[in-house]
């Protein structure tokens, strides 16, 4: 089964320095169809104006994963981390029994775009941590890219949960074929351009969740850019 979460069909917020797509319930939105995807809490699809952000806040007991689209982020928190992360950075920060962070468009003249995506962890209380990596476009290409994993090493971010995230670049008309495992959920969202999914047609912002569809092939309608979560 195939259940496609349309772009337009999304919560959507213009607050002038940030322009933000929610495929979940999050802040004042609320969608009783849509407040969780099996261990996937929050997916926003966020642009932030140059020179702005979110002033620093607290987080507890969520694994947040961070993909940034389009030009730089600058995050600091209260364990000390600071670094600005670019076009193909990916954050893990879980927050555990409690953090604090800013988040910042770090270009005074470009926007910022990424996708912030939140996890319920495996358990609670866990120690905060922080890690961070760049994957170059060349590593998307043409394939499911590992970028998040279950005590992730060589080059593949860790998490408190059963999920494993791949990001993927597709050109117009390229493929790649996902095989999901039985028993196992994923979702999936286009993060740039359109897809087809199997017989499904996914426009650029859209989402889908995927339950017992087996081996699926995803072929790119225009030049794309996708992740994707699949978990237990």
């Amino acid at each position: 089964m195939i259940r496609v979460r349309k772009s337009e069909e999304r919560g959507h917020f213009n607050y002038g320095w940030l322009d933000t797509h929610h495929s979940f319930s999050f802040g004042h939105y609320f969608d009783e169809e849509y407040t969780t995807y099996r261990h996937l809490r929050v997916l926003n699809d966020d642009t932030i104006l140059a020179g702005q952000g979110f002033g620093t806040h607290g987080h507890d007991n969520m694994e947040i994963v961070t993909y940034v689209l389009d030009g730089a982020l600058e995050h600091r928190d209260s364990m000390g981390t600071g670094s600005v992360l670019r076009a193909g950075g990916v954050q893990r920060m879980s927050a555990g029994t409690g953090i604090t962070h800013s988040e910042f468009n770090a270009s005074a003249d470009e926007d910022l775009r990424l996708l912030q995506i939140w996890f319920l962890p495996r358990e609670r209380g866990i120690t905060p941590g922080y890690e961070e990596i760049q994957v170059d476009t060349d590593e998307k290409r043409g394939r499911l890219k590992k970028i998040v994993a279950p005590g992730g090493k060589d080059g593949v971010l860790d998490i408190h949960q059963d999920v494993t995230v791949y990001a993927s670049v597709l050109g117009e008309g390229e493929s790649v074929v996902y095989e999901l495992p039985a028993g196992r959920g994923a979702w999936l969202q286009v993060a740039r351009g359109s897809l087809r999914l199997g017989d499904v047609d996914l426009a650029e912002g859209a989402g889908a969740a995927l339950e017992e569809v087996g081996r699926v092939e995803i072929t790119a309608g225009s030049d794309a850019e996708f992740v994707l979560f699949e978990m237990a």
